[in-house]
């Protein structure tokens, strides 16, 4: 836990002024916990200027600076961070060491370790994370390219609790020069600028690409076109709770109430279903053939639908006109 004096007051540049903005509108919409809030601190400009913001409209800040200890000098790194976070006058600050492994290759692991620290960490306190504008524009791209459906293009939601997201209105480059407002040196990740990490290229290649294609804008264009899906989504999973609460929503559900729906209705119903039964890692090509069990029944199979265990499957039959979940064994019968 790192302590001090915190800075005088906030300088009053344009720049830091829109961050401040950003911040006051999203505890205005999301009523912010009255404890205060933590932030995640990388150092970077994004969270620096975040975490600055946050103390001038969030009242009691707890900077979290996660350690994901994967260069040498990472733990002097997070420990400047913190010292700053309290400079600018955070309640607290704390380091989290984390260990970065599993699957899914060094982003999603460092990611999964992020999370995990952060979400140990907070205290009941809801999470302030600096993704931008441009993040967002990337995680559209990403969906794009992954062809992983409208949910993915969605991107990122403002409020995600306990995770808050107040900069995603806001360019990367404001809060760049909001750090000079603050006369403040970011910190600058070098695998930020590693072009082995797929958003990396995104952001120095991809992205600039089609602004000088397309005259600028498309990080903006991105980010409405994400907003738009979201609004359409929250829609239509209201009527997917609709249907599935017709259809039994229990342990089973009656494919007769479900084969009256339109497919991709039928489909977010299935999804969301399947996944409250354990179903993890759902595919479009594993959800299509749970679909066909309604929609194209001739008496098939079950399908496995990604959950389960060492052994056994976790697999979606139906039977008698009812849709059901249950583990199936690997092992080949004697």
């Amino acid at each position: 836990m790192t302590s001090g004096p915190p800075l005088g007051p906030l300088p009053e540049g344009p720049a830091l002024l829109e961050v401040r903005h950003a911040v006051r509108r999203w505890v205005r919409v999301h009523r912010a916990d009255p404890a205060g809030v933590a932030v995640a601190l990388s150092g970077g400009a994004d969270s620096l200027a975040l975490t600055a913001a946050a103390v001038a409209e969030a009242g009691p800040v707890h900077a979290l600076v996660v350690d994901h200890r994967l260069q040498d000098g990472s733990g002097e790194v997070a420990e400047q961070a913190a010292e700053r976070a309290v400079a600018l006058g955070c309640a607290s600050a704390r380091v989290l060491p984390v260990t970065v492994d599993g699957p899914g290759g060094l982003e999603a692991a460092a990611r999964r370790a992020r999370y995990a620290a952060l979400d140990a960490a907070r205290a009941g306190l809801p999470v302030l994370l600096g993704h931008t504008l441009d993040d967002q524009a990337e995680t559209v791209l990403l969906g794009l390219a992954r062809g992983s459906g409208p949910r993915s293009l969605a991107g990122m939601r403002d409020d995600d609790p306990p995770w808050g997201r107040p900069l995603l209105s806001v360019r990367r480059a404001v809060t760049d020069r909001a750090c000079v407002e603050l006369g403040l040196s970011p910190y600058r990740d070098p695998h930020n600028r590693s072009p082995e990490f797929t958003r990396v290229r995104l952001r120095t290649e991809a992205l600039p690409l089609l602004e000088q294609i397309l005259r600028g804008g498309v990080a903006e264009a991105l980010s409405r076109t994400s907003a738009q899906l979201r609004e359409d989504g929250e829609v239509l999973d209201e009527l997917a709770a609709e249907l599935l609460a017709a259809a039994g929503a229990g342990e089973g559900l009656d494919a007769a109430v479900l084969a009256g729906a339109h497919p991709a209705l039928r489909r977010r119903a299935l999804r969301s279903w399947l996944l409250g039964r354990g179903a993890r890692g759902l595919t479009d090509r594993q959800l299509r053939a749970a679909d066909d069990l309604v929609g194209r029944w001739r008496g098939q199979g079950g399908v496995a639908v990604g959950g389960g265990a060492p052994g056994v499957r976790l697999v979606l039959s139906r039977r008698r006109g009812m849709l059901s979940v249950g583990f199936v064994s690997e092992r080949p019968r004697q």
